[in-house]
């Protein structure tokens, strides 16, 4: 799920998730290792390396790895959403044909919870530098429904104008499940249906993340005379 939060890590705190994802229509396989480190509470690092395999004319190999910041500028308050941005540099692929020759980019990250709901709107502008291809914007809406104390309900909806038209010729309607252990370890299963089409194209994810150290849910308890 692609989705920022305008939350951050804690300080110190190390996350770190494995995905897997099977694209049919393009036909090809994607395996992404992610991380982030919070610097600050408001204030993470980030990094995500891409693998695709099994991409039929492309071939197998590294996409380009990116790194950035995210920094928390706004804390989410009775009425106003947590406000965050994201700044992001990406470096080139060895292979030509799934390279964008690298890039940079930015966005801004809002993120609202009321009752169970939380909610997440990203604004991204990203430029390659690859003089063949156009500027991408993307428009993702995300949020969670909290069924229970581990279990969770993602809905996602994606925009992008990619870097290949000069138009919005992307759009993903995305659904998901996350099971929370030990509220460290986050399992997700979920798919994507390509809603521009009238015969959708599909997507299905898993990944695993874990976030470190370890700190155990502090519940408070009431007691009543």
């Amino acid at each position: 799920f692609s989705t920022f939060s305008a939350e951050s890590l804690k300080q110190n705190q190390v996350a770190l998730s494995i995905e897997l994802e099977r694209s049919i229509g393009p036909d090809f396989y994607r395996t992404t290792l992610k991380g982030a480190y919070g610097l600050h509470d408001k204030f993470e690092v980030i990094f995500s390396l891409p693998y695709v395999f099994a991409d039929k004319g492309l071939g197998d190999g590294v996409e380009d790895v990116s790194f950035g910041i995210i920094h928390r500028v706004v804390d989410e308050s009775a009425y106003l959403p947590a406000i965050a941005y994201l700044l992001t540099v990406s470096t080139p692929s060895a292979n030509e044909a799934i390279s964008t020759d690298g890039r940079v980019g930015g966005g801004l990250l809002l993120t609202k919870k009321v009752g169970p709901f939380k909610g997440h709107l990203n604004l991204l502008y990203i430029v390659p530098q690859r003089h063949d291809l156009n500027d991408e914007y993307d428009i993702n809406i995300g949020s969670e429904l909290a069924l229970t104390h581990n279990t969770t309900v993602l809905a996602e909806l994606i925009g992008r104008k990619d870097f290949f038209k000069n138009k919005l010729d992307f759009l993903e309607w995305r659904l998901g499940y996350r099971i929370t252990s030990n509220d460290n370890i986050f399992t997700t299963i979920g798919a994507g249906f390509n809603i521009e089409n009238r015969t959708p194209d599909l997507r299905l994810l898993f990944s695993v993340g874990v976030v470190l150290p370890f700190q155990k849910a502090r519940i408070q308890k009431v007691y009543e005379e």
